[in-house]
């Protein structure tokens, strides 16, 4: 299934696609941009390929501009939600696209997605010094709940997802 925005589509991946992906084994349809996929992503990638599980909405997209439908990054759950109703998120673009408002769009069309399918909370971190992930996080309307060291740990309970 996948998520489509204006300007994104968030393409669900099936193992076989992130092997393709961690490999970096072009198909003719495919049209990565030169720095994807991001090297934090590659644990997740290779995670999904092995678990051989699809057909959740609970899993890794790629990140789409919708003109010249090119991969620019991924977001993604880490697992369904919990008995609680919390589901993890991360998410990453490239360097070339970032400051234009794509990572808060992906950001919000994963987060209806998740409350379409059960969630009714989402949690995400950063690192301490990534300042426009913070951003991209309050924008999305998240709430900083803690911070260590390295990271700030953030929650959004579904009432405060806010459009602008």
């Amino acid at each position: 299934m996948d998520i489509v925005t204006d300007r994104l589509t968030l393409h669900s991946l099936t193992p076989f696609e992130a092997q393709r992906i961690v490999n970096r084994e072009h198909e003719p349809d495919d049209v990565w941009h030169a720095d994807y996929p991001l090297d934090d992503e590659l644990d997740p990638l290779r995670a999904l390929a092995e678990s051989g599980q699809s057909e959740t909405v609970f899993t890794l997209y790629s990140v789409r501009i919708n003109d010249g439908d090119v991969a620019v990054g991924g977001i993604g759950f880490f697992g369904p939600p919990d008995a609680e109703g919390l589901v993890e998120i991360g998410y990453g673009l490239v360097e070339a696209v970032r400051g234009r408002g794509l990572a808060t769009e992906a950001l919000r069309a994963a987060i209806r997605c998740a409350l379409q399918n059960g969630a009714v909370q989402v949690k995400a971190d950063t690192d301490l010094e990534n300042y426009a992930s913070q951003r991209v996080l309050v924008k999305a309307g998240f709430t900083e709940v803690s911070r260590s060291h390295k990271s700030v740990f953030y929650k959004l309970a579904f009432g405060r997802c806010r459009e602008r």
